[in-house]
């Protein structure tokens, strides 16, 4: 089955180039079963791969498609690798890619342009899976490049709406900071390596430059941040909530955000060749997962809710790969991936039926109303709280155990660890007991507003997932080495799960509907400034947008083209200078000749 590998990213990408040629002559049905059975293909041929490799005990497989690039001595060949990483990134992207495009197919079945949707959601498939399984950084940077693309189109996609616009722009921009660190970084491994063939640098015995190779790890990094929507790059996630749900839970949860995780994770030999990087990853990580906690608790957007609490989990997986967890990291990469793109999902459901309104203080009493898809959302908040039992249990604390003694993190990222969880569970249950408690502050729509059994067959597979995809037994000996299980004090162990308790209890206290509850409390100016993102967006706004408007306004009257004006002229007078003395006349070019060398000499004999 292997020898079928580049079969897995051909399906989704021919079926986004058949859609974009009979564009609008395509029915909706046809349009859900090439988009969707596209990627139900991808899957099933994803997990019989996968077993046939797990089954065989099978070391890392390589596979050339072609000679793509004939450099000499460093040719570059278009290719593919196979190996425990690969396979786990593979089948999150198709498997969770799936559902949500069988979900996509019932939420999108009204809109005008759901086969534009379509082809862009299959072509984000395609790059996201050359970004996993290119053998070579060149293939990675490409499918890097792609997702970006179609995160840019996705995020745009109703771009009637001026403020998706805007919000796509901001989601381009912001990453393409990151993204031209990372070529740069490239850059710098290619001269000191003279390949960018993946196994080729992490396994080299060359000595190279310490502080090029420091230089090439921390601009890597800058593209981690970027792409998974860490500090300092962080602002444009929340914004992009704009695209319509179902790219939420595709893009923003389950596959590109988690792109710089799996740079990091597969780039791992790398690092650790470097002092110092890994600590730097596990900080950011950490100050992430906790300002995106407190960021969270003050929203009131469903969306925005769930897209910090994205960019909270992902610094938790940060935070794992800084600890050298790098099987944690990727645990929780893929028990995230279940239970965001449920909860992604759910609250497309309830927006659905609210009419479109995604504030969730016009919402509440659900568990009424709605007892099915709250109790969804129950399971995918439970799994997000690091329930005991549930998938991000196992996952979370593989990545705090590993925390707490590893030298590049330590107890004190350890204790940002346990308040990430605390937070965690407070802006969850909060909630859930506004959204599903408490007196029905709404008018839910009446009749089938869109397909609900299709609806649900694909909701029902992450359910399962998010409750139990925590014992999935994943081995990445192979990749990471054997791997290691500190022996802490039990305490240690369970603090999560105490913080969690205290964070749901408090939860109770302030946010469970009452008399006295009925409305979106007035926001105070902690309130106001944690809703904001903590202010990150004013602060880019200042020093770096503002200055560059003015920039725009002051050259409006075009002052910087009047240099470049003058320039032109003081060239072009010169030139008029100039053209006198070419008048054709022999004996003047000889006066001035003999001229010129009586002035030299001259020159020569006062200067000795």
């Amino acid at each position: 089955m292997q020898d079928w590998l580049f079969v897995v990213p051909l399906l989704p990408l021919t079926s986004a180039i058949t859609l974009l040629l009979f564009a609008g002559r395509l029915s909706p049905i046809m349009v859900a079963m090439l988009g969707v059975g596209s990627m139900g293909l991808a899957a099933l041929l994803t997990l019989a791969i996968g077993l046939e490799f797990f089954a065989n005990d099978a070391v890392a497989y390589q596979q050339v498609l072609f000679n793509w690039l004939p450099i000499a001595g460093a040719s570059l060949n278009a290719g593919l690798h196979l190996d425990q990483l690969s396979i786990v990134m593979m089948g999150v992207i198709t498997g969770v890619g799936w559902m949500i495009h069988w979900y996509a197919a019932a939420y999108m079945y009204t809109d005008k342009d759901v086969q534009r949707f379509f082809v862009y959601m299959n072509l984000f498939v395609f790059a996201m899976l050359m970004l996993v399984l290119g053998d070579s950084l060149i293939l990675l940077y490409l499918g890097w490049e792609g997702v970006g693309l179609c995160s840019f189109l996705l995020i745009g996609f109703w771009q009637h709406e001026p403020n998706n616009v805007a919000a796509a722009k901001k989601a381009f921009i912001v990453t393409r900071v990151g993204d031209t660190a990372m070529m740069l970084g490239l850059l710098i491994l290619f001269s000191e390596f003279g390949s960018l063939h993946i196994n080729t640098i992490v396994t080299s015995s060359l000595v190279v430059d310490p502080s090029n190779l420091w230089l090439a790890c921390i601009l890597l990094v800058g593209g981690a941040v970027g792409k998974s929507a860490q500090l300092p790059l962080q602002t444009w996630l929340p914004d992009a909530m704009a695209g319509p749900t179902p790219v939420s839970a595709l893009i923003h949860a389950a596959t590109m955000v988690t792109a710089g995780v799996y740079l990091i994770a597969r780039m791992h030999p790398l690092f650790l060749q470097v002092e110092g990087i890994l600590n730097i990853v596990a900080w950011i990580g950490a100050l992430t997962l906790v300002l995106a906690g407190l960021a969270a608790l003050a929203q009131s957007d469903i969306k925005r809710i769930l897209a910090y609490s994205t960019m909270s989990q992902i610094g938790y997986m940060f935070l794992g790969l800084g600890a050298l967890a790098f099987d944690g990291a990727i645990f929780h990469l893929m028990t995230h991936a279940f239970f965001k793109a449920l909860l992604f999902l759910t609250a497309g459901s309830i927006i659905l039926k609210m009419h479109h309104q995604q504030d969730i203080f016009k919402m509440g009493g659900l568990f009424r109303s709605l007892p099915m898809t709250s109790t969804f959302l129950l399971i995918g908040l439970l799994a997000l709280v690091a329930f005991p039992g549930s998938s991000g249990f196992f996952s979370k604390e593989a990545i705090l155990v590993a925390t707490y003694e590893a030298h590049t993190a330590g107890p004190l990222l350890w204790w940002m660890g346990v308040l990430g969880a605390f937070l965690t569970s407070l802006y969850s249950f909060r909630l859930l007991f506004i959204v599903c408690f408490g007196p029905a502050n709404h008018h839910l729509e009446e009749g089938d507003y869109a397909p609900s059994s299709q609806l649900v067959v694909a909701l029902l597979p992450l359910v399962t997932l998010a409750a139990l995809g925590g014992f999935i037994s994943l081995d990445f000996s192979q990749v990471f080495g054997p791997a290691t299980h500190p022996h802490l004090p039990l305490w240690i162990e369970w603090m999560p799960v105490a913080v969690a308790v205290v964070g749901f209890a408090l939860a109770w206290v302030f946010y469970f509907p009452r008399s006295n509850l009925h409305s979106q409390p007035s926001h105070g100016a902690l309130q106001n400034f944690c809703r904001d993102g903590l202010g990150f967006d004013w602060l880019y706004d200042w020093v770096f947008t503002k200055p560059l408007q003015l920039f725009a306004r002051v050259n409006k009257s075009d002052v910087v083209d009047h240099f470049y004006h003058f320039v032109g002229w003081f060239n072009f007078s010169l030139n008029e200078v100039l053209v006198i003395s070419q008048n054709g006349k022999v004996r003047w070019y000889l006066y001035g000749t003999l001229a010129g060398c009586a002035l030299m000499l001259g020159g020569l004999v006062w200067w000795s």
